[in-house]
């Protein structure tokens, strides 16, 4: 089989990194040959995190994505991630259709309320229902969570498939601590998306104040941070997990709106891998994944959270080693490549059958 993978961005971006692009060892394993090409570039990301021009890199991702789409009908199957053309009408994903070429379309977030909630009516009008149009007209739609997959079914998509956003289980490993060092509350994500702590900065200072203890924010910018109790650790894929076992415990807050509703806890999914407690914000599939006094605990107000936080930093280590192998064997049993690789197979398969 033969597949064209059109990425929204390459391996330096989380979503495209772990929706497909860590599945492709895999895939070649299976006799699959797989054409990989994002539509943004690495320079685009830069850009984005460090408030730079991005035009370019746009226009020349479009001019490139129409070039491979004139070359679709060579691929068995075309795997979309998210869109084709981001802010335009499903025009090309119409095309596809109605050449007879399949395509399967991944979602790992609410990407439809950036359409339908958008501040501007106009946008709202034009672009607001395009999303449902292209799960409409896929032969798949994998979606991250049941929220995704319940806009798929409204959309009137033909099949839906849920697969969770999954870690390498080899690649994660939990790492012995040593007890006595100054324990560590790490969260790891984008200068974009560390806006979710800044809520609970007042939090961070009061627990600060009262016992030893290190807040970290992996990938996001020092000076988002300044004069706070955060320190922001750089971001790398070669030393993310090496971050993530520095930690003892690992934080997911997020406010509870449409598009966040429709994340899949992949930070989470993380800090379970290395063998983490974690404290969560009761939002989405948060709620899957988090079991209150088993893997973790759900925080939703301002209070609930210094109040979770003190008490898994006033724990004994052994309650944190419970907590972090019930995580950890969860993330085998459900959130691993070993575990979803040959059902997100199966589902690409399927799509041209």
């Amino acid at each position: 089989m033969k597949v064209l993978l059109l990425s929204r961005y390459g391996p330096m971006a989380a979503s495209s990194r772990v929706r497909f692009l860590q599945y492709l060892p895999y895939f070649q394993a299976q006799g699959v040959e797989v054409t990989v090409e994002p539509l943004l570039s690495n320079a685009y990301l830069y850009a984005l995190y460090n408030g730079g021009s991005r035009w370019r890199e746009v226009f020349r991702g479009y001019a490139r994505r129409i070039t491979f789409l004139m070359r679709a009908q060579r691929f068995d199957v075309v795997i979309i991630e998210k869109e084709l053309f981001p802010f335009t009408p499903a025009l090309a994903e119409r095309l596809l259709r109605a050449i007879g070429v399949p395509y399967v379309v991944d979602y790992d977030d609410a990407l439809f309320h950036r359409y339908d909630c958008h501040s501007s009516a106009i946008i709202r009008q034009i672009l607001g229902r395009k999303i449902d149009t292209v799960m409409r007209h896929s032969a798949a739609v994998i979606a991250g969570n049941k929220y995704l997959a319940e806009r798929a079914q409204k959309a009137g998509a033909r099949k839906i498939e849920i697969v969770p956003t999954v870690v390498d289980a080899d690649r994660y490993q939990p790492k012995l601590r040593v007890t006595g060092e100054v324990p560590i509350v790490g969260w790891i994500g984008t200068p974009k998306t560390s806006r979710y702590l800044k809520p609970l900065l007042p939090v961070f200072e009061s627990i600060k104040e009262k016992m030893p203890v290190r807040f970290v924010a992996v990938g996001a910018r020092e000076g988002d941070f300044a004069n706070s109790p955060v320190e922001a650790w750089p971001w790398s894929e070669e030393t993310e997990v090496e971050s993530i076992q520095r930690f003892d415990i690992g934080i997911m807050p997020l406010p509870d709106t449409p598009f966040e509703r429709g994340k899949c806890g992949y930070k989470l999914i993380q800090y379970m891998a290395c063998g983490l407690p974690i404290v969560a914000s009761p939002v989405g599939v948060n709620k899957e994944i988090v079991v209150p006094e088993k893997n973790g605990l759900l925080a939703e107000t301002v209070e609930e959270w210094d109040q979770a936080l003190r008490a898994l930093l006033q724990a004994d280590f052994s309650n944190h080693e419970a907590m972090g192998s019930a995580g950890r064997a969860c993330v085998e049993k459900w959130y691993s490549l070993g575990a979803q690789s040959p059902r997100l197979l199966a589902t690409i398969f399927s799509s041209i059958e």
